[in-house]
């Protein structure tokens, strides 16, 4: 699986997820119970999708207007 976003915004993370499983690819968000280790700590979340899909994620990503929350 390969990170296209890294980030602490839950909006950003709901909105993404959203576009990729509407496009059916699928992804994975890691690190999301995290706080309950370290409460306190804004610990930035990953979105996971499989090798197959990066590029194709990343279009519709770009598409949707997030493509600046994208990792490079």
């Amino acid at each position: 699986m390969i990170s296209l976003i890294i980030t602490t915004n839950p909006a950003t993370l709901s909105f993404a997820e959203a576009v990729l499983r509407d496009a059916q690819i699928e992804c994975f968000v890691m690190d999301q119970n995290m706080s309950v280790l370290e409460p306190g700590i804004m610990i930035p979340k990953r979105l996971m999708v499989l090798d197959d899909d990066v590029a194709d994620a990343r279009d519709v990503l770009t598409d949707a207007g997030i493509g600046n929350e994208l990792e490079r």
